[in-house]
């Protein structure tokens, strides 16, 4: 099993050990100009099986055959291995997508939500696959129904394809283009035509979408490390509001929408991204070390022992023991196995969850002092559980450091965040939350801190600030208008 982050839910733990993690956004991924293209992407989606387990879906186009498509539940390894499947999937060109619901029917997918989604247009059919999050899907789906358009689904993508489809654009990549114009939150955008690989990044370039090339192919990923598993060498990021067209005679590139700052979601450095990727021209592992490094120097304290809490933890745990020169410690060992279980799920083996994936290393941790390093905190239930464990192993201090800022508002850019009143730091101060999870001591790595770690040697600006960081400052570069129609109230104005 590919080891993604450590507190994915399980089909039989649905209250336990996932709680404390920020759901991720989705994968997507394609490739044109190869033989039996949905094999790579079939690869690509594997190595990003981080961003979504939920389902995955590949559509591929053949001169002959035409379009082609596949959506299962589950893993792609349980899926989009087998050669009877992926013999249903043939042709040079084809895109796919991991899922993780962010809009729509979180946690109840339907496999009519199972992207890509595909359109038949006057010139031809297209299939688009989304990362990220529409934040006026509400009002356009709205609008879209009025004038006629039946929806198929519950995800906020499929407004994409029913805004294509009035446009009177003359082209695909015209048609497109026009849809999202009149689109306002996060997108990035892998899309097929019957000969064209597009790729799209929305005008802050909040999701991540870069271009690679692989024989006299290309691809476009939503991460560096699925090129690396089909052997594509990195071109480039696709740039903020950038669109490219590629075909047969190479790459075409042009800027749709107004020029506008990037802000680049800092929490991928954090914990969305594979360690193993790359960003901005730097290692997302060597990003986190740097993090853990910093987080040492604002906030040290006497111990034995720094101890991640695996996996999302450990750059950060390394880095902090680096700097602190105490010893660092796989006092915390994943079991990276935990599947669905042939257990009946009794309460008392749902109260096991956080056990069955973690188990403490007891000859490592008894009597220690031990500081607990981990990616976030977002309602605190995990921590609490991972606290006792570590107590019940015989550990005589517990201090938590903590890579991130506290997440103190919801994401609407395509991350699968709680309700604000239910995250930890919404109401409760860094004393109140070290107090509710009973450790010795709590601390967070400052937002000036991390964007410091980030590569941004003097801080954040608070003026123009250089990435989104809403999650932590409650500050929304887009105004998220479907949740502010429900309510949702923004932060005020300081």
């Amino acid at each position: 099993m590919f080891p993604a982050h450590p507190f994915d839910t399980d089909a039989f733990l649905p209250d336990v050990a996932d709680e404390d993690k920020l759901k991720e956004e989705c994968g997507i991924f394609g490739v044109v100009g190869v033989k039996d293209a949905a094999n790579f992407v079939a690869l690509g989606l594997h190595a990003l099986q981080h961003r979504g387990q939920e389902a995955g879906g590949i559509v591929s186009h053949d001169p002959e055959a035409g379009f082609n498509s596949a959506r299962r539940f589950g893993y792609v390894r349980d899926n989009f291995t087998s050669q009877s499947v992926m013999e249903t999937l043939p042709g040079p060109l084809a895109i796919g997508h991991v899922r993780y619901s962010t809009a729509g029917s979180k946690g109840q997918t339907a496999i009519r939500d199972v992207q890509p989604f595909f359109g038949e247009f006057s010139m031809g059919g297209a299939a688009i696959a989304h990362n990220g999050n529409i934040t006026n899907a509400n009002a356009l789906r709205r609008e879209l129904i009025e004038r006629g358009s039946i929806f198929q689904s519950s995800s906020d993508s499929e407004c994409i394809i029913h805004l294509m489809a009035r446009s009177m654009g003359r082209s695909i990549p015209d048609r497109m283009e026009d849809a999202l114009k009149k689109v306002e939150g996060a997108f990035s955008v892998v899309a097929m035509t019957r000969t064209k690989l597009i790729g799209v990044r929305d005008p802050l370039g909040v999701r991540p979408l870069v271009l690679g090339q692989v024989g006299d192919g290309w691809v476009l990923s939503s991460e560096t490390c699925a090129l690396d598993i089909i052997g594509a060498k990195f071109v480039r990021e696709i740039e903020p509001g950038e669109m490219v067209v590629i075909n047969d005679k190479g790459v075409e590139s042009h800027f749709p929408f107004r020029r506008a700052k990037s802000r680049f979601c800092i929490f991928e450095h954090v914990y969305f991204s594979r360690p193993d990727s790359i960003i901005g021209g730097r290692s997302v592992y060597e990003t986190r070390e740097a993090i853990g490094m910093e987080l040492a120097k604002e906030a040290p304290v006497e111990a034995d022992l720094v101890c991640p809490v695996p996996d999302s933890g450990t750059p950060a745990a390394i880095g902090y023991a680096r700097q602190s020169g105490i010893p660092y410690g796989m006092g915390i060992i994943r079991n990276q196995y935990v599947g669905r279980t042939f257990i009946e799920p009794t309460e008392q083996i749902r109260n096991m969850g956080v056990r069955l994936k973690l188990n403490v290393n007891r000859a490592l941790i008894d009597g220690k002092r031990v500081i607990l390093v981990d990616d976030s905190v977002v309602r605190g239930t995990t921590s609490r559980k991972i606290k006792e464990m570590i107590l019940d192993a015989g550990a005589a201090e517990v201090h938590f450091r903590i890579a991130s800022p506290p997440t103190a508002w919801p994401c609407f850019y395509g991350v699968d965040t709680p309700q604000r009143e239910k995250l930890l730091a919404a109401t409760m101060s860094e004393e109140e939350m070290r107090d509710h999870l009973a450790v010795d001591s709590l601390k967070f790595i400052s937002l000036d801190g991390l964007y410091r770690a980030v590569g941004q040697s003097q801080g954040r600006n608070p003026d123009a600030p250089q990435y989104c960081d809403a999650c932590f400052s409650g500050e929304y570069p887009v105004k998220p208008a479907d949740m502010i129609e429900q309510g949702f109230e923004l932060k005020a104005a300081e």
